[in-house]
């Protein structure tokens, strides 16, 4: 497989995601300003300018319309993918740390960091189809654990959410009233931070990456 390099980043980077088609490939960094390439031969396609902070992650909507970012400004941004123009900015009092869209693309689970007397929160957002009909209002917003939730992804028919960070324990929540259904067995689980976490196209398994050096494959029904 020949390698294809992509230069264009100013500092490191923190988060690569490809659309659902696979034909462009989203990247966020350190510079402030998330990126899409074509994945096939490595063109920079365009920019989306607006953070004051690192990009800590985003994702794309199922149709290729819609990027969401979250940022160390204590921002979440939405774009539309063609232009590159900001279509709405959800404001938060800590960095926003993990982004994702539901099967659907009509809600985002978004965690922040805990900052000053602010804990690490999960907070479940409604993605209006009219960006003018958007508002900053949270569904739900669930107080997290000690230390950083580095990621939050919806699991099957977004009928529960898996967080995973600091404290290297995998939850799962229930989306709509908040309760934590489950952890992950401890003594089966990773023993430090788990620094990422992504789900199959269906929900139905998790992968989980740590700073143990190990990775986890996991049903979400565990």
């Amino acid at each position: 497989m020949r390698p294809i390099l992509m230069k264009g980043h100013e500092r490191p980077l923190t988060f690569l995601k490809y659309n659902r088609d696979g034909d462009l490939l989203f990247s966020c960094a350190k510079d402030h300003t998330p990126t899409v390439w074509f994945a096939d031969n490595g063109e920079r396609l365009g920019t989306y300018r607006g953070h004051n902070g690192a990009v800590w992650s985003c994702d794309v909507s199922r149709d290729s319309m819609r990027l969401i970012t979250g940022s160390a400004d204590q921002t979440v941004k939405l774009w539309n993918v063609q232009t590159g123009s900001q279509l709405y900015t959800f404001n938060f009092g800590s960095p926003a740390r993990s982004v994702d869209f539901s099967v659907g693309d009509k809600l985002a689970v978004i965690t922040t960091d805990p900052f000053m007397e602010l804990t690490s929160a999960i907070h479940v957002k409604r993605i209006a189809r009219d960006p003018a009909e958007q508002t900053e209002e949270s569904e739900l917003v669930i107080k997290g654990p000690q230390g950083r939730i580095n990621r939050a992804v919806w699991g099957p028919l977004n009928r529960t959410i898996i967080s995973a960070g600091e404290d290297a324990i995998i939850r799962i929540w229930d989306s709509e009233t908040g309760k934590l259904l489950r952890e992950a067995d401890k003594e089966s689980g990773h023993k430090k931070t788990i620094t990422s976490l992504t789900k199959s196209a269906d929900g139905s398994h998790f992968l989980t990456g740590s700073l143990d050096k190990s990775a986890k494959l996991r049903e979400e029904k565990e």
